[in-house]
């Protein structure tokens, strides 16, 4: 019998190579299935069969290949791989079936979910997963490199402000409306809810130009954008010193000097996240974000900032386009980054800094 498809192969090949190097596994047979011919019945047809052999116990793989999986796929696949492979007869008196599913790249999410329900996944960067009564394989590597830059896109750019816009708007979204919330364009803004339904992180209504959808599951697209925020590079900061006035006055000197000389400005960080939701008894330093340009210089300049490599009590994160600035506060006169973002700028801080980002997130954004 030939091969599935060249790719396929590979990814089959990649996995019986990894089975073939862990301790007390040997496979003893593989199999390769024929495609199901026009007219078949809907039964769903694993690619592979592999016999195992671990550690004494004899296991049969049956082995559907893929070339991604979201979990909205997977959810999809479930309850067509299980009931395939209660009903295989030619499987051995005492030897288990186990299905599982290869694929080039598997989502975090999908993992889980595959984990949960006791079905055996493999990606091409190496992880797999194969349960079975006495029997646990087991190997976490990091994802495949083309869904971890697909992960990371997601969260940065202007795809970052649609989901800026989703998490602050608990709303229903038709991609029009999404867009001009976000300064997205209509492609920017349907790519993005498409890879938020793979995840099932939102849901839809309706049909055509009239479909919509909603944010399900604010928790876990924030807890995804943290861990991805961590990845990345820190933006470039410039480090001042205002003499003669503690943060508490600074910001309200901030406010008064940018509003001033129409400077577009945001507070974050700590000195944002007090004035949110105070925790800390005092802040020592203040962080803006700041739109670039001739404009923010001569509000520096006015406010007697005087550039330093050690001592700041002003941090200043230069952003070079309003939409940066999107979504952001106003309260009492200061104009604040939102809750989400000041969230963000915290999460991985050390000690008392990620105790105020909690806190921030359960006493403001709340969820």
């Amino acid at each position: 019998m030939s091969y599935p498809a060249v790719t396929e192969r590979q990814l089959v090949d990649q996995f019986l190579e990894s089975l073939r190097h862990l301790p007390d596994v040997r496979v003893v047979q593989v199999f390769l299935e024929p495609p199901r011919p026009p007219g078949a019945s809907s039964t769903p047809q694993y690619d592979v069969k592999c016999n195992l052999r671990v550690a004494g116990k004899f296991i049969t793989l049956l082995i559907d290949v893929m070339k991604v999986l979201y979990p909205r796929d997977v959810r999809q696949k479930l309850w067509l791989i299980k009931d395939f492979s209660r009903r295989q007869a030619n499987v051995p008196q005492g030897r288990e079936t186990v299905p599982v599913l290869v694929a080039e790249s598997i989502s975090p999410g999908a993992r889980e979910i595959l984990k949960s329900e006791r079905v055996g996944y493999y990606d091409s960067g190496g992880s797999l997963y194969v349960p079975a009564q006495g029997v646990h394989l087991y190997v976490d590597r990091p994802l495949p490199r083309p869904l971890s830059r697909s992960i990371r896109s997601l969260f940065t750019g202007r795809r970052a402000r649609v989901l800026h816009a989703l998490l602050v708007h608990d709303e229903w979204y038709q991609v029009k409306k999404l867009a001009h919330r976000a300064r997205v364009s209509h492609a920017t803004a349907s790519q993005v809810l498409s890879e938020l339904e793979r995840y099932e992180w939102v849901v839809s209504r309706g049909m055509g130009p009239n479909k919509e959808r909603h944010l399900v599951e604010p928790a876990a697209l924030l807890d995804a954008w943290v861990k991805q925020h961590a990845a990345l590079p820190a933006p470039p900061m410039r480090r001042f010193f205002v003499p003669s006035v503690r943060a508490e006055g600074l910001v309200e000197k901030i406010a008064h000097v940018f509003a001033a000389h129409d400077a577009d400005y945001a507070i974050t960080h700590e000195a944002a996240a007090q004035c949110y939701a105070p925790f800390l008894s005092a802040v020592s330093r203040v962080h803006c974000r700041l739109l670039a340009g001739q404009t923010a210089e001569q509000a520096l300049r006015d406010l007697d900032a005087r550039v330093v490599s050690e001592g700041m009590n002003l941090a200043v994160i230069e952003v070079q386009s309003s939409g940066e600035l999107l979504f952001r506060d106003q309260l009492d006169g200061v104009w604040l980054a939102s809750p989400v973002q000041v969230y963000l700028d915290l999460a991985h801080g050390a000690g008392r800094t990620k105790e105020l980002a909690d806190h921030l997130r359960r006493e403001r954004i709340g969820f």
